[in-house]
């Protein structure tokens, strides 16, 4: 894996396969980080790079990243970290796959920056669901845990720029409706990730489609399949 670093800001990514470029978005909340697609149901480093570039990367201040803290800081930031990444790798365009928090991240690049992203595959996103408690509580306990805490206000106040939103926390549904990029939706099925997020996304986004059974075999193997299928119709 390598760095990279812009200002206080350091990265921590890696680059396999060649292709087409596919920027991979991890679970893990606030903890999103490469190593964590260890856990996924299947692991798009893996299955993806004899066919594609996959990029993995730990977002800011996970994994080995780390960054300032600010109470500024929300859904942006971590679109602005993502972009320049592309920009350091010199990629104009590309693919992008999230899971978990990676939903949102990928949406907020769809809706930033359209012109850079091909298409967009997203694996259990996160949504509001009633269950706004159980994200501030993994929040503060990533919050707890880095090595310089922030302030609580600062912290409060982020907190409340990542998850005091509804539907995906960082778009409404409107906003969803307006996104012109197709899109692939494996269906998240507990409280983080609710099923009710998965199948409004599939049903606004106006050129979505759904997988609604993807984690266990035979499923798993088909849904791989029209990942790749998928990611290839749209390169």
């Amino acid at each position: 894996m390598a760095f990279f670093e812009r200002g206080d800001l350091k990265i921590h990514y890696e680059v396999r396969g060649e292709g087409s470029a596919v920027l991979l978005l991890a679970p893990g909340g606030m903890r999103s980080a490469a190593p964590l697609w260890e856990r996924a149901p299947f692991d798009p480093r893996e299955v993806l790079a004899g066919e594609f570039q996959v990029i993995a990367m730990d977002q800011r201040n996970a994994g080995e990243s780390s960054g300032p803290v600010s109470e500024d800081d929300g859904w942006h930031t971590y679109a602005a970290d993502q972009l320049a990444l592309l920009d350091h790798l010199g990629i104009e365009r590309c693919h992008v796959l999230g899971m978990c928090i990676g939903g949102p991240f990928c949406l907020e690049l769809m809706r930033r920056a359209p012109e850079r992203i091909l298409s967009g595959v997203l694996l259990q996103p996160i949504g509001y669901d009633d269950n706004r408690d159980i994200f501030f509580e993994l929040f503060d306990g990533w919050a707890e845990s880095l090595p310089q805490q922030p302030s609580r206000s600062v912290a409060e106040a982020f907190r409340e720029n990542m998850f005091g939103g509804t539907f995906t926390f960082n778009l409404e549904p409107e906003q969803v409706t307006e996104i012109k990029t197709p899109m692939l939706i494996l269906r998240g099925d507990d409280p983080y990730h609710p099923a009710a997020t998965s199948d409004a996304i599939a049903a606004r986004a106006p050129h979505a489609e759904l997988i609604r059974t993807w984690k266990e075999e035979p499923e798993r193997s088909e849904a791989v399949a029209r990942v790749r299928a998928f990611l290839a119709e749209h390169s």
